[in-house]
């Protein structure tokens, strides 16, 4: 059920290894010459073929962002691991090695084939994310617990599943209980489930399925639920303003408030507590509202700059393909009748012309490469401009709001002060009829006491308050920071990549006039 370890060294997959296979299985034509001879870019292969390499260990494949399909079969691999980045993974091939355990591929959520045919797997677990899966085959392995088989209820597009030479397909009921458990299940073991045998998996099963279709309908809502919170709450993070639509900031303010549960017991504080708290809400739900408006603000700003860069480049590129296109068919038409020119002078008069053409071109290329440079170099100050007025104004607005709430704090204290400092009198004529708990009582010993526990209990507020606006600010300058430099570098690589595109052409239709020249010469 595994493959034996070859007499040859195991190998890793290193920078070696994968050069020599992207090269032999890429294009081997002039295409493929030009490629190796640029460097060869990772981010771009596709599929890429890695079996009977006697593989030991998955690794240096971080680069291989683009890649959909991935044969590692028939190696001697032992762990899943070093695929992360793959996210854009469809097919996977890993039979035929010596896998104990499902791990590692938590990030391919695109995956739709997975083969992990022949190895040593004994459960199917860890594999929660893979939701897009159409094919699943863990034929040949250890594994024995055919309840393990319902694990599977949650890929709804499984479609074709193998799970021959497992210990489970001894059982008797086995084809019937994968029928019943798995009701989408078209292909079992390289056959057709037939209705007579999905017939018999629903009359025996029957009442054990509703049973779980009920419970899992349930976790379902739940699930739904949890995630319907989440997104809310990540589109207030965005906002910045998550937790202000309620009492949050007042109840983290008096959590780590060690003198305020003490302060309570004076007379008349807990109607004052009221006042504030409802005061203190009302002030941080202005600051939710108005985030939220002001975030809706900015996505739409966002939206409209990507919008009208994507249609600057489009209109630049399809100028830039006529002027490519009407040199080929030109360039073409010429090479036909170098072709078959006999005349030496009229010929070498016609090279001259083509090599004028090719620097005209790469001259009227690089003039529109130039423009857009300078279009798009204007469209992102005006959005940066347009940005960054939005953060400015928000963040004054903001401001304005938690210069009141400390405003409210401080009165707060105030009235606050006022009432210790008549309780204190109280308390040393004997006049206070309320009961207190003696750490209470304790802090009417003298003034200072009483001041400084009223004063220490103000400034854990304002410090409370001081951190939620620093934060809010920190955060959105960041965003803006964040944004506006991921603009400038897709900018830049986007504009290198251009002048590559140009310049690899121009060398090509060079290279070509150069052949010709060597021919007739």
């Amino acid at each position: 059920m595994s493959r034996l370890y070859d007499t040859a060294e195991p190998s890793l997959v290193d920078e070696e290894l994968l050069q020599k296979a992207v090269e032999e299985q890429g294009p081997q034509d002039q295409a493929g010459q030009i490629a190796k001879e640029e460097g060869i870019q990772y981010d771009e292969v596709c599929q890429l073929r890695l079996d009977y390499k006697n593989i030991l260990k998955i690794d240096h494949l971080w680069q291989f962002t683009s890649l959909t399909k991935l044969q590692l079969d028939n190696n001697i691999i032992e762990k899943i691991e070093g695929l992360g980045c793959l996210t854009n993974l469809k097919w996977l091939d890993l039979s035929f090695n010596n896998i104990e355990g499902i791990e590692g591929l938590d990030s391919l959520v695109k995956l739709e084939d997975l083969s992990l045919y022949n190895n040593r797997i004994s459960v199917i677990e860890n594999m929660d994310t893979l939701l897009n899966l159409h094919v699943l085959s863990i034929g040949n392995n250890f594994l024995a617990q055919l309840e393990n088989v319902i694990y599977l209820r949650k890929f709804k597009n499984l479609r074709t599943l193998n799970l021959a030479g497992n210990p489970i397909c001894k059982e008797d009921r086995y084809k019937i209980f994968v029928a019943a458990y798995l009701p989408e299940l078209v292909y079992l073991d390289f056959r057709l489930l037939d209705e007579q045998t999905r017939e018999q998996a629903f009359g025996k099963y029957q009442y054990a399925i509703e049973e779980m279709r009920h419970n899992e309908a349930q976790e379902r809502r739940a699930m739904d639920a949890r995630q319907e919170q989440e997104d809310e709450l990540q589109l207030h993070r965005d906002a910045f303003v998550e937790l202000l639509n309620g009492p949050y900031l007042f109840d983290s303010m008096y959590a780590d408030d060690a003198e305020a549960a003490k302060l309570a017991y004076l007379p008349g504080v807990s109607l004052l507590l009221e006042t504030y708290k409802s005061h203190l809400v009302a002030l941080c739900v202005q600051v939710f509202e108005i985030g939220l408006a002001q975030r809706s603000r900015r996505e739409d700003e966002v939206k409209s700059f990507f919008d009208c860069s994507r249609e600057a480049v489009d209109d630049n590129q399809q100028r830039a393909a006529q002027i490519a296109a009407d040199f080929e068919k030109a360039r073409r038409q010429v090479m036909s009748e170098m072709q078959q020119a006999t005349d030496t002078s009229l010929l070498e008069a016609q090279l001259n012309h083509c090599s004028e053409e090719i620097n005209q071109l790469c001259d009227s290329l690089m003039t529109q490469e130039l423009q857009l440079v300078d279009q798009l170099e204007d469209i992102i100050k005006d959005f940066e401009r347009n940005i960054s007025d939005m953060v400015a104004g928000f963040i004054e607005v903001v401001q304005g709001i938690f210069a009141q709430c400390r405003d409210l704090e401080n009165h707060h204290h105030e009235k606050l002060l006022e009432i210790a400092v008549a309780t204190l009198e109280r308390v040393a004529k004997n006049e206070l009829e309320e009961d207190m708990p003696d750490d209470v009582r304790m802090l009417f010993v003298d003034k200072d006491t009483v001041i400084n526990a009223v004063s220490a209990s103000h400034d854990t507020h304002l410090l409370k308050i001081d951190n939620r606006e620093d934060e809010l600010m920190m955060r959105c300058n960041s965003w803006m920071s964040a944004l506006m430099k991921s603009v400038q570098d897709e900018e830049v690589k986007r504009n290198r990549k251009r002048i590559s595109e140009i310049h690899n052409y121009i060398d090509y239709v060079r290279d070509h006039l150069d052949e010709m020249q060597h021919e007739h010469h």
